[in-house]
């Protein structure tokens, strides 16, 4: 396609720059998660070649060496094509073949741009197609943020908030459904409830991981595995096991996997859930901390920094805002992921840059808020004991624990009378003789109406 100038300092090649002209979208390339993982694929790829006595072992060794530095984060900076670019990310692709091309050139003392020893489509691509290469790559770097970002995050919430919910079992408070007033719990069991839906979380991040272990390289152009050995992709499978620690296997049927994004859209699913988890966790927080005199006030939020540029000594539930911002943003981010799964047209889906780099930013945002809830807004949170005790002895809910002795339609009653008169359902109670002090006193008592009462 003709001659083509290069910055200074480039390590990649025509095809690369090709690419930049092409495509100024966005401004930002594709994550850096997803070029580390694309170079272990590579290191990977020329492995195996070696391995079944298709690539001398020189040339896979320079390639392989080069692959590390890629993958270790040295060369971020080569790769300048933005995340906007050919549905199947070829221009990645080859941005990955160039730079490891000519890394291997410059280590065998010979000019970027020679392809002496190693060129980028005959021994970096060997046996490969972007159509494989990329969504393995995909699969490869979602995985391994999953486990290495998110699911520590979600980790360290679960544990402040089953330490919360431990040390706080004693504490009984007003329940609430509808946003209306209902029966007591205690604080701890409120809390259990949060910490359960993270672990809930952590499962299902773990499902999402595995649902991605299956990986297209092997497939070639559509599928078939035109050009490549037929052990070829197992060996591959292996050494990124061996190098991860995740249990990588070859897709059990090619065209599915180099055709179909299904397995993204349902690992999408599982973070947009965990997302969900956490802003219902994030609005529970914010708003039992509402006040501190005119809201709930059950809970006493850690002061991070001034509320308000005009208001004094004001202090907002910030970090709880801002996990709600990212788990909405990640929510966002996954319904893009399941539209772009339906663009498998034919033998190859291609949205395929766009499912990573929506799922990596997910992931990566989310882990990053997850954490920093758990430190700076979970651990320091307190409770108001007193405003807690108080709501409990205002509430008209403790009826409930009435009905059995004096039967649904009296303690109805009862209620609407306390409410209307601005009385205590005990003083109602006793009033109208339904009860003797102490039934009224032990059928009234919060600390009873904890767990199942029934015999």
């Amino acid at each position: 396609m003709g001659e083509m100038e290069l910055p200074d300092g480039a390590l990649y090649g025509a095809s690369t720059q090709r690419a930049v002209l092409n495509f100024p979208v966005s401004g930002q390339p594709l994550p850096a998660a997803f070029i580390h993982a694309l170079a272990l694929v590579k290191g990977a790829c020329a492995a195996a070649n070696a391995d079944l006595g298709r690539l001398d072992p020189d040339r896979a060794a320079l390639i392989q060496q080069a692959a590390r530095e890629i993958a270790e984060g040295r060369h971020d900076a080569q790769f300048p094509v933005d995340a906007f670019q050919t549905g199947s990310g070829t221009s990645t692709n080859m941005n990955a073949n160039e730079v490891i091309a000519n890394l291997c050139s410059l280590a065998a003392g010979k000019p970027v741009g020679a392809k002496d020893p190693v060129h980028p489509n005959d021994h970096v691509n060997l046996g490969q197609s972007s159509n494989d290469v990329f969504p393995s790559t995909l699969h490869v770097a979602v995985a391994i943020a999953l486990r290495d970002r998110l699911e520590p995050a979600l980790a360290a919430l679960q544990a402040a908030l089953a330490a919360k919910a431990q040390s706080w079992q004693e504490i009984v408070k007003i329940g609430r459904t509808h946003l209306m007033d209902a029966t007591p719990l205690t604080v701890g069991q409120e809390f259990s409830g949060y910490a359960a839906q993270v672990d809930k979380g952590l499962a299902r991040i773990r499902r999402a991981g595995r649902a991605l272990h299956e990986l297209a390289i092997g497939g070639t152009a559509v599928g078939t595995g035109l050009n490549t050995h037929p052990d070829f992709a197992r060996r591959v499978c292996a050494r990124l096991e061996a190098q991860t620690g995740i249990a990588f296997r070859e897709a059990a049927n090619h065209f599915e996997a180099q055709a179909a994004r299904d397995d993204c859209v349902e690992a999408a699913g599982m973070l947009a859930t965990v997302a969900g988890s956490l802003a219902k966790i994030a609005h529970d927080i914010r708003m039992l901390g509402s006040g501190p005199r005119a809201g709930l006030g059950e809970l006493v939020l850690p002061a991070t920094q001034p509320g308000s540029s005009i208001m004094p000594g004001k202090v907002n539930p910030v970090m709880s805002e801002m996990l709600v911002q990212a788990a909405l943003y990640t929510q966002g981010l996954c319904q893009t992921v399941v539209s772009a799964g339906r663009d498998g047209h034919f033998e190859l889906n291609v949205t395929l840059p766009l499912i990573a780099r929506c799922l990596l930013d997910g992931i990566s945002i989310l882990a990053n808020a997850t954490r920093v809830f758990a430190t700076r807004c979970v651990q320091g949170l307190q409770v108001d004991v007193r405003r807690c005790g108080e709501l409990v002895d205002r509430s008209l809910m403790l009826v409930t624990a009435l009905n059995p002795r004096i039967g649904y339609d009296k303690a109805a009653a009862v209620a609407k009378k306390a409410y209307a008169e601005g009385r205590t359902l005990r003083e109602v109670v006793l009033e109208l003789g339904l009860l003797s002090r102490e039934e009224a006193d032990a059928a009234l008592d919060p600390s009873r109406m904890l767990g199942p009462t029934g015999t």
